[in-house]
């Protein structure tokens, strides 16, 4: 018997044929039939069409950033599939079956819907289908596309922004041991490797995010000596002088921002500003970043600024409300979720530190070196982007004084942070010192919040902040 093709299912079908002699109807029977056909029978399968599930938060579509995988590649459950932003957060699509890539429905910076199918994935048709997902034909795969994918070998479990931190410490996957299900390599993995590797001291809260410290042969660049003579430095960018006008669609965090100030407009705002003398924070700042350097932990001015607003929330909750709709309600947060805006290159994020009420300082020293670390990669999830009931925004890093913040909806009031300077000031004697001034603007909405409130409010926040040891007598 001579055959071009043959292809199996439940039985055997002859496709194409060529050259068919006559031959004994029983030689189909005898006990080596399987053994002939073996190399170059693989079973149908059938094609789920994988579609994009509802991510929350009222998400309709999604532009996908990256692909993790591609046609012809096997997938595990859980495996990354891709990685999809939103008008809200970025978030990594994993998959629900085991079995091969056939069709990417999508290519980078395409806008996919949800409930449209994602992907097209082979799966072993005796292992059934979830009733909810399509199921097509698929043609049959070639023996050298089923060689390929038994030699491809065990897969390494790890997510998206694990893999990164990986390779940014030049760290081989393979070289670490994961604890997490089916041995996936989770991020404390990476830190207690690379810690080994560089003699870091673990912080023992074990939710902390650790940023390891820098090695040997790292070095820190010089801070300028006189920060007030520092001149901004243009970002050099290629400009293309086309003649021509561009247009672009509003997408991602930009996205956001025009529904969300929209909806602030709504608002009626009023202002309040002061100035801070944090010259005694200053010098408790200087105390523990050597303590926090050892733990792995950056500690800069936002951890005090947050604890203090957190106090001061305590005394007046009214500050940390939210008003409905219909203005007949208002609603008194229990936890203080305090958002801190950050500028990144997808544009102005606002993650927030989740329960600071019960949080030391030092823990939310930790939380937010894992926020910018996300945020600078872009890597920020839902939960951390969404839940805020107070924002403080620090203007004061790009060189801003004074600013006129917008509340963030729910939220009912916010605070931008101007930059530190040193300033001559006037003690109780008449004499003239050196301080350490930071001016703070307040936004407030006034149809639940008057002046006073939002004064007492700030006298309360800058208290705790020009004589930090004050805030002891009300930490938990």
């Amino acid at each position: 018997v001579c055959i071009h093709r043959v292809r199996s299912c439940s039985s055997i079908r002859f496709i194409k044929s060529k050259y068919v002699c006559v031959f004994d109807k029983s030689a189909l029977k005898f006990s080596h039939q399987q053994r002939l056909f073996r190399t170059s029978a693989v079973s149908c399968g059938q094609i789920v069409q994988f579609k994009l599930s509802d991510i929350g938060e009222g998400i309709t579509e999604v532009t996908v950033k990256e692909w993790y995988i591609k046609e012809g590649d096997s997938v595990s459950q859980f495996d990354s599939i891709c990685e999809v932003q939103s008008d809200k957060a970025s978030v990594t699509i994993t998959s629900r079956y085991d079995g091969v890539i056939r069709k990417l429905h999508y290519s980078i910076d395409d806008i996919a819907f949800v409930g449209k199918p994602l992907v097209d994935i082979e799966i072993d048709a005796s292992k059934g289908v979830a009733p909810e997902e399509d199921v097509v034909e698929t043609p049959p795969m070639s023996h050298e596309e089923h060689t390929h994918q038994e030699i491809k070998g065990h897969k390494t479990l790890a997510t998206p922004a694990v893999r990164r931190l990986a390779m940014e410490n030049n760290i081989k996957l393979s070289e670490v041991v994961g604890t997490g299900k089916d041995n996936r390599i989770l991020k404390e993995d990476i830190l207690n490797y690379l810690a080994k590797q560089t003699g870091a001291i673990l912080p023992p809260s074990p939710k902390a995010e650790i940023v390891p410290p820098l090695r040997k042969t790292e070095t820190v660049p010089a801070a300028p000596k006189d920060k007030a003579r520092k001149i901004p430095v243009p970002i050099s960018r290629p400009i293309a002088f086309s003649g021509k006008d561009k247009t672009e669609s509003v997408t991602g965090f930009q996205k956001a921002m025009v529904k969300t100030m929209s909806a602030a407009l709504k608002i009626p705002h009023f202002g309040y500003c002061d100035e801070i003398d944090l010259t005694q924070l200053v010098q408790l700042r200087e105390e523990l970043k050597p303590l926090a350097e050892l733990r792995g932990v950056k500690l800069s001015f936002m951890p005090f600024f947050i604890k203090a607003a957190s106090l001061g929330l305590l005394q007046y909750p009214i500050l940390n409300a939210s008003l409905d709709e219909n203005c007949q309600n208002v609603t008194y947060k229990a936890s203080h979720n305090i958002g801190v805006a950050m500028d990144t290159e997808q544009g102005l994020i606002v993650p927030n530190v989740k329960n600071v009420q019960v949080c030391s300082v030092f823990d939310i020293a930790v939380e937010l070196n894992r926020l910018q670390s996300l945020g600078s990669a872009g890597q920020l999830g839902t939960s951390d982007l969404t839940g805020g009931t107070f924002t403080l925004s620090n203007i004061g890093t790009i060189g801003g004084t004074y600013a006129k913040p917008v509340i963030l909806p729910p939220e009912v009031a916010i605070g931008a942070l101007g930059k530190i300077q040193i300033l001559p000031r006037f003690n109780g004697k008449g004499e003239v010192f050196k301080a350490q001034i930071m001016n703070v603007s307040w936004s407030a909405d006034h149809r639940i919040i008057d002046g006073a409130t939002m004064a007492r409010f700030s006298n309360l926040w800058k208290s705790y902040l020009e004589n930090p040891a004050s805030m002891l007598l009300d930490l938990k």
